[in-house]
């Protein structure tokens, strides 16, 4: 592991000021899921208190509240591939682009700190689209996540060789993702809701994470290079399951999260939340017999030494992932080129007649 000096990943200063002018006013509600007076910023930006039984939700409110992507952002293009980790075989290349948008907290992107109208009250959109192969081409999934976390997220497939749209199950967020080591919830570190865990503050440590500047890495020359000359992350390792980064020590809060749901594949999750960012670089997951499954790297890179789109953008960019399941010895890697760039995602993008039309 080749180990660096840390760094100070800024947040957008609209960010830090709408946390600034939320402080004090933003609680939790009765139970789980259910928050009061947030707006726009990080609701708890106070250190947690091990003493309070509700710190690890508050920190979890941070993360889904963070500036994750910023107010909108796209990876075009994302290649995923499957990988025997005994051998090094790829398996399998997918190439997705992704689009993420904030309906509301939006702090630097106009309009703010809300889209409206928004009849269905939304938060977040995610949107997907499958380029490649052709046996997948087409396929999308567009989930819409709901101001109220007590509401369950909405979620669509398109399905390219059926050309139809067809509304998700809520236990399909659970299953392998187009046969990858990934569940739909893995998005991001963690892409469900508040209430759908059981949130634990476990501590606050010094950790090495995956923080680096993309530009200063030996990169991927080989393969992927876009026509712009972007190059992404390299892979090594045993199986080529591991990133070519560097690592940091970076200040973590550790926050175990348990289903609610006794039916869940897993047993729990343990997050590590950068405290600056609060990205969730590494999850440590375990199996229903307790474990221990997959582990999960989210490489963070400097939006400064990145592309000239995400310079100023304080924005901490997704910049590679590594999914090992250590019991199937299989994973699943993930090539990123994030674009913090409004005018890539719109809200025309996330909906169900959008699929439909780009589908056809």
């Amino acid at each position: 592991m080749g180990v660096v000096e840390s760094t100070y990943f800024d947040l957008h200063p609209k960010y830090s000021m709408w946390t600034r002018n939320s402080l004090g006013q933003v609680s939790l509600g009765e139970q789980p899921g259910q928050i009061n007076g947030w707006q726009a910023g990080r609701p708890f930006p106070e250190a947690p208190d091990a003493n309070d039984p509700r710190a690890g939700e508050k920190l979890a409110w941070n993360y889904k509240y963070g500036y994750n992507w910023g107010d909108s952002a796209v990876i075009e293009p994302f290649y995923w591939k499957y990988r025997d980790m005994s051998n090094g075989r790829v398996e399998r290349t997918i190439k997705f682009n992704f689009a993420f948008l904030n309906f509301t907290g939006r702090v630097n992107q106009e309009p703010m700190p809300a889209i409206t109208p928004n009849p269905s009250e939304l938060f977040r959109g995610t949107y997907l689209r499958v380029l490649e192969p052709n046996d997948v081409r087409n396929t999308q999934l567009l989930i819409h996540r709901s101001m109220d976390d007590l509401k369950r997220d909405n979620a669509w497939l398109y399905l390219g060789f059926q050309r139809r749209v067809r509304r998700l199950a809520t236990g399909q967020v659970t299953d392998a993702f187009l046969g990858s080591d990934l569940m739909i919830e893995d998005f991001e570190g963690y892409n469900g809701r508040i209430s759908d865990m059981h949130w634990r503050y476990l501590g606050t440590r010094q950790m090495l994470m995956p923080f680096y500047n993309h530009n200063e890495l030996e990169l991927d020359s080989e393969t992927h290079q876009d026509s712009d000359g972007f190059q992404v992350v390299a892979f090594g390792g045993q199986g080529g399951c591991f990133p070519n980064i560097t690592w940091q020590l970076r200040t973590v809060y550790e926050v175990e999260a348990v289903p609610v749901d006794s039916s869940h594949p897993l047993s729990k999750r343990v997050h590590y939340m950068d405290a600056q960012t609060f990205t969730i670089p590494r999850t440590v997951a375990y199996d229903r017999r307790d474990s221990l499954w997959k582990t999960f790297t989210i490489g963070q890179a400097h939006p400064d030494h990145h592309l000239p789109i995400n310079k100023g953008s304080g924005v901490s960019v997704d910049d590679s992932f590594s999914m090992i399941d250590v019991q199937a010895m299989r994973c699943t890697t993930g090539q990123f080129k994030g674009q913090v760039d409004p005018t890539k995602s719109t809200p025309d993008m996330f909906s169900v007649q959008h699929m439909r039309a780009t589908g056809n």
